[in-house]
């Protein structure tokens, strides 16, 4: 409980402080959004809602490159996510969607997690709803993983 409040109190005032920041002089990411083309934008909206679960990483789920790319793989694996409901894309194979990618989702690591074509979050966010059961919910209440006897 106390965690919740804290994680939903830091939250809002990182939230709170972004805003100030961003009507008190433009953020790099505001000069960054100009530049997503339009074709960009399609295929990753496209990509995103390919398959219920998609997953913009450095390397592949066999071989990651990276360690918090190999951290979601192995929570997704931990929830006996089903291959045929996942998709992934190796954003070391292409710099443009590895930049296009932070501008459309406004998130400036890798890896990032779409559930239905809605942005979930990187590895931390990823980490906190596994430790908190709220990843189990959110792949059960989409389809992605069966419910549980006790669900």
């Amino acid at each position: 409980m106390f965690g919740r409040a804290l994680r939903s109190s830091t939250s809002l005032a990182l939230r709170s402080n972004a805003l100030r920041t961003q009507t008190a002089r433009p953020t790099a990411n505001a000069f960054l959004a100009r530049y997503l083309s339009q074709e960009h934008r399609s295929m990753i909206e496209t990509a995103v809602k390919e398959k219920p679960l998609v997953i913009f990483m450095k390397g592949t789920p066999d071989v990651p490159q990276c360690g918090f790319s190999r951290a979601v793989v192995q929570i997704l694996g931990l929830h006996d996510v089903p291959a045929d409901k996942l998709r992934t894309f190796n954003v070391l194979e292409d710099q443009e969607l590895r930049s296009a990618i932070k501008e459309y989702s406004d998130w400036p690591t890798i890896p990032q997690v779409y559930v239905d074509g809605e942005f979930v979050g990187g590895c931390d966010i990823v980490m906190g709803m596994h430790q908190s059961g709220e990843l189990e919910s959110l792949l059960q209440k989409h389809d992605i993983i069966p419910k549980s006897a006790s669900s």
